[in-house]
């Protein structure tokens, strides 16, 4: 009996020839990010124990929730992760150049085979790189500080079969909406997701990360992708040696808990409604809904991709005046090639609001509260109750294309038709 991919990466990293799902074991972790919204839980209990971090060099400290801060108590929280990063002379401090989940893989720093840990749910977004990666609580990165290591319960996988060509305007988003809307906010609890198939196979690298990025809202443990040449590609951009990657991939008699095959051919785009992201909806459920605002941007879908979609579907049209649309890249990267391909300058010929790179509305609290009468069309992760300001506003989620003919239409729009 085969292992599946993560099987493989928990059963080398905790020392093992081969592992079940169920088992117990202790992992070493190669990557450990946190970020200001959670460090300052870590720090002091860290500190208490009186001993050196198990590794500076595999320690991320990313400024992006409350980037910049926006009140007294976000400076004061931002203030604490400076003085740890500088007390331990931690090297990799990225102080508001991006989020942490687009900084981590677009910088190659974590690699196929490997372990990744993150104060933040949505660190199973590396996954996509062939990783396991997963968000734990504060507790547990003060062990991982001290000792680099971490308990877990190998997970059963779901593989996730997708095939066919997308249609236009159609993106990965609507296919994790739709694989959320079939199986729910719990349907893959404690689970891998393993998303495979010819479709995965032509998706690029940004479309493999939007993914991996909302497996958590199934609950599941991680998301994960066999590594590719586009992977090895991806890799090789950011500056890591072809050699060092390790091209793992699931065994063919693995065993896997559950199958879900998905054939995006005649796939709609889909939005999720208020109040969960497994609330999916075809468009055509949903179109011509009044929204006030659109964001489009986030760890979700702040790549380049995303805004070459919609970019081009925005270019020649003007935003309402009674509809913000929010422009927020993901890294101080992918800012700049915006510039350069000319982007930017579309978005503000059309009213957009540009942003700098960071959580915003999403996870930081600021740059996109709602009122209690308004409605939000995102392209991020959650639109939980509460989210992005009063508990009476509506939040939608949609991809970048949907985002966008949203925006100029001031209501639910279908992307096709652009």
């Amino acid at each position: 009996m085969g292992m599946t991919i993560t099987e493989k990466i928990l059963a080398k990293a905790s020392g093992n020839e081969k592992v079940i799902p169920g088992q117990i074991v202790v992992a070493k972790v190669d990557l450990a990010m946190v970020h200001d919204g959670l460090g300052p839980l870590v720090y002091p209990n860290f500190e208490k124990l009186e001993t050196p971090i198990w590794d500076k060099d595999k320690l991320f400290i990313i400024i992006d929730h409350y980037a910049p801060a926006s009140s007294l108590h976000q400076a004061e929280w931002i203030a604490a992760n400076y003085e740890f990063a500088k007390k331990h002379q931690i090297p990799h401090l990225f102080n508001v150049q991006g989020v942490s989940h687009q900084i981590i893989p677009e910088g190659g720093y974590i690699l196929p085979g490997q372990v990744a840990v993150g104060t933040d749910s949505h660190t199973c977004t590396y996954g996509a790189l062939g990783c396991f990666s997963t968000g734990i609580g504060s507790t547990e990165m003060v062990n991982v500080f001290a000792l680099g290591d971490l308990w877990f319960r190998v997970p059963e996988t779901i593989k996730v079969v997708v095939t066919g060509k997308l249609p236009r305007r159609v993106m990965s988003k609507d296919i994790i909406l739709k694989l959320l809307s079939m199986i729910g906010s719990n349907g893959a609890t404690y689970k891998t997701l393993e998303f495979c198939g010819e479709t995965i196979d032509e998706m690029s690298m940004d479309s493999r990360l939007t993914l991996c990025n909302m497996a958590i809202e199934s609950g599941a443990k991680n998301g994960i992708i066999a590594p590719d040449w586009k992977t090895v590609e991806y890799l090789k951009k950011a500056g890591v040696d072809p050699d060092k990657i390790e091209m793992i991939k699931s065994d063919e008699d693995a065993v896997y808990c559950q199958e879900i095959h998905i054939d995006v051919s005649d796939l709609v785009p889909y939005v999720a409604v208020p109040h969960s992201p497994a609330n999916g909806k075809p468009i055509e459920e949903v179109e011509g809904t009044p929204i006030t605002q659109v964001m489009i941007g986030t760890c979700t879908n702040g790549r380049v991709e995303d805004f070459e979609m919609a970019a081009d579907i925005i270019k020649g049209h003007k935003i309402p005046k009674e509809v913000r649309c929010i422009i927020m890249p993901a890294s101080n990267k992918i800012y700049a090639e915006l510039l350069k391909k000319g982007c930017m300058e579309i978005f503000a010929e059309a009213g957009c609001i540009m942003c700098n790179p960071n959580c915003g509305a999403c996870g930081g609290g600021h740059e996109g509260l709602l009122s209690a009468k308004e409605s939000c069309l995102g392209t991020h992760n959650r639109n939980f109750k509460g989210r992005m300001g009063n508990p009476e506003a509506k939040i939608y989620l949609g991809s970048p294309a949907t985002a966008a003919a949203s925006a100029i239409n001031g209501c639910i729009t279908d992307p096709r038709k652009y």
